[in-house]
């Protein structure tokens, strides 16, 4: 421990990060041995670089951006709709398609403690209860009874909820679903850092670190093998969708067929933006490649611009409902994509060593997301659909995204 402890020392003084030792000698064993193994396994090159790097304000070119065409589901003939669904079926019934539930949060800002996907809605017509996991397995199970196959579903949880997650499937026999086609992965983690580029502490013995967002799906997907599997099952397209949306359809063949008949690596979904300075990202080009516009880049006059024919230019949002063929699968993983800096609260061990937390926010996380693959791509598909039949998001408590509002859609959905 004392070679450890010389080195740990080495690489803080060299980091400017002495203060993570400061409560060192008060440790236990078992303790120092944890905050050792964390600090040697840290790259403080990198989280210090992210710092640095996002304080330039790097001021969006506008001229770059450029409008990204979009199908509307509700547009299509009754054949379209029809020779779509066909091969999309075909797809299915070749066991050639796989889930990718990202689910790696904390159900924190519902005020629940747990992972956000345990998080239960109360149906009282039915005196019924279901977990955000129910409720995704049970449409994925719908789509195999229907063609008589059994997906795979693979699940990415993050470190601080794997065990929990894991357990709450065990607890619940994995809503019967088959043991062997469900696999679990964690997402990577990335320490916190404050406004005076330090690292903080959550204990004593442990610096706090935060999951470093969806877009880490494919290295993480890598690291655990999970794309080795995907091929060893013949896995040709791949859909991703979080665990907060309870109308998403992670099988819908309209979207699959429409998808390869247009001859896409990568399609996503959207809604339409109804209002101009809605805090919402919307699909667009830059610099010719497919991308999302941040809705702080987003002034009036781009979002109620139009085409000739009267449609909007930038109003599609993102839903985070994306498909992809495994090439292109293959391909992210290669990819470094930028991470985004977020401001946040974040409670820390202060100088007395007692836990404080903040009333604004302290802090910066960094995450990457999964549609910061798509400017590797020269081209993708993006399907509008309707946000009553497949958007009912659970963000927070009070807004306008709760579990109230989500439940009374899921309920008109399905007639409960």
């Amino acid at each position: 421990m004392i070679d450890k402890l010389s080195k740990v020392k080495e690489i803080l003084t060299k980091y400017n990060q002495e203060h993570l030792l400061y409560f060192y000698n008060e440790l236990s064993d078992d303790q120092k041995e944890t905050l050792l193994n964390q600090l040697l396994n840290i790259d403080f090159e990198e989280i210090l670089n992210l710092y640095k790097n996002s304080m330039k304000n790097d001021k969006l070119d506008i001229s770059k951006v450029s409008p990204l065409p979009h199908y509307e589901k509700e547009l299509f003939s009754e054949k379209e709709l029809s020779d779509y669904i066909n091969l999309g079926e075909a797809i299915l019934k070749s066991g050639s398609f796989a889930v990718v539930t990202m689910s790696g949060g904390q159900g924190s800002r519902l005020g629940y403690k747990g992972p956000k996907g345990t998080y239960e809605l109360h149906f009282k017509r039915k005196n019924e209860k279901k977990s955000l996991f129910q409720i995704m397995c049970e449409d994925i199970k719908r789509a195999n009874k229907k063609y008589n196959i059994t997906i795979p579903w693979y699940i990415m949880t993050s470190q601080d909820n794997n065990k929990a997650t894991k357990d709450f499937f065990e607890n619940n026999n994995f809503f019967d679903y088959p043991k062997n086609k469900i696999k679990f992965f964690t997402q990577g983690k990335l320490p916190i850092i404050d406004l005076n580029g330090k690292l903080i502490l959550q204990e004593p013995y442990l610096v706090k670190g935060a999951s470093n967002g969806n877009g880490n799906v494919f290295k993480s997907m890598k690291y655990h093998g999970i794309v080795e599997d995907l091929e060893l099952n013949n896995i040709k397209w791949v859909f991703f969708g979080g665990i907060d949306n309870v109308l998403l359809q992670n099988v819908d063949p309209l979207f699959i067929g429409l998808t390869y008949k247009n001859n896409f690596e990568i399609a996503s979904k959207s809604i339409f933006k109804q209002k101009p300075l809605e805090k919402t990202a919307v699909y667009c080009r830059k610099n010719g490649k497919p991308a999302i516009l941040d809705y702080d880049d987003i002034d009036i006059k781009l979002s109620v611009s139009r085409f000739e024919d009267g449609k909007y230019k930038y109003r599609e949002a993102n839903i985070i409902s994306h498909l992809m063929t495994i090439d292109a699968v293959k391909k992210a993983c290669s990819i470094e994509l930028p991470y985004h800096r977020a401001f946040k609260k974040n409670a820390f061990v202060n100088e007395e060593g007692m836990k404080q937390v903040p009333d604004k926010p302290n802090s910066f996380k960094f995450e990457n997301f999964i549609f910061d693959s798509f400017m590797f791509f020269d081209d993708m598909l993006l399907l509008r659909v309707n946000e009553d039949e497949e958007f009912a998001p659970i963000k927070d408590f009070t807004g306008i995204y709760n579990p109230d509002t989500a439940k009374e859609k899921y309920e008109k959905y399905w007639n409960i």
